[in-house]
């Protein structure tokens, strides 16, 4: 009976110790993950989120400290375009869109469950990534140059409307007009070349 009772005993300590072994090894793989997460990982995972139903705006601390609350739609290399939440647009009648460099973003804030579905794994089937994926900025720029789009360019300590005439590699050119106007020369009141570093946002 006592050796019953001992083997009994190892048993269980046998096992304890390789359910607690496991455990580490969940908990040790678990913070690796969470410690190669970058910001845009997070984002996307919040965008995901909110495709599956969850419909949420989420708000921003952009450059210079201004805030933003917009509903994330697509998400780039190094930027996101979004729908700008009605009620922080002064309740346009035209749905406003907009978009971030990742660069401006200074910070989120969330609620809790926010930040749990921002830190759920992403599915393997997501992680290949779109094609929206490996499109930068300046991709993105060129494309609204070439549909001669109108834009009101927000930085730190100002906004300038117009439209952009070209796109380097690290900044634009835009011919500056009144909103009301379109891109003609008798319009036009002065041209600016603008870094991509100092832009909070794109309202299109």
């Amino acid at each position: 009976m006592r050796w019953d009772n001992l083997f009994s005993d190892l048993e269980s300590q046998l096992e304890y110790g390789l359910h607690a072994e496991e455990n580490d090894l969940h908990d040790e793989e678990e913070r690796l993950r969470l410690g190669r997460l970058t910001l845009r990982d997070r984002l996307l995972q919040l965008a995901s989120v909110s495709e599956r139903g969850a419909n949420y705006s989420i708000s921003f601390v952009l450059l210079g400290g201004g805030t933003l609350s917009a509903m994330v739609k697509t998400i780039g290399k190094d930027w996101f375009a979004a729908d700008l939440d009605p009620r922080a647009s002064g309740g346009a009648r035209r749905q406003q869109q907009c978009i971030v460099p990742l660069t401006a973003v200074q910070g989120l804030s969330l609620t809790k469950r926010q930040i749990r579905h921002s830190l759920e794994p992403r599915p393997s089937h997501e992680g290949a990534g779109a094609i929206t994926d490996r499109l930068g900025l300046a991709f993105l720029l060129r494309d609204l140059c070439r549909r001669r789009t109108a834009v009101e360019v927000v930085l730190a300590t100002e906004s300038v409307f117009g439209t952009i005439d070209r796109v380097g590699r690290d900044h634009f050119d835009i011919a500056v007009h009144d909103a009301t106007s379109s891109r003609r020369d008798v319009e036009v009141v002065g041209y600016r070349l603008i870094a991509f570093d100092c832009v909070a946002l794109f309202r299109v």
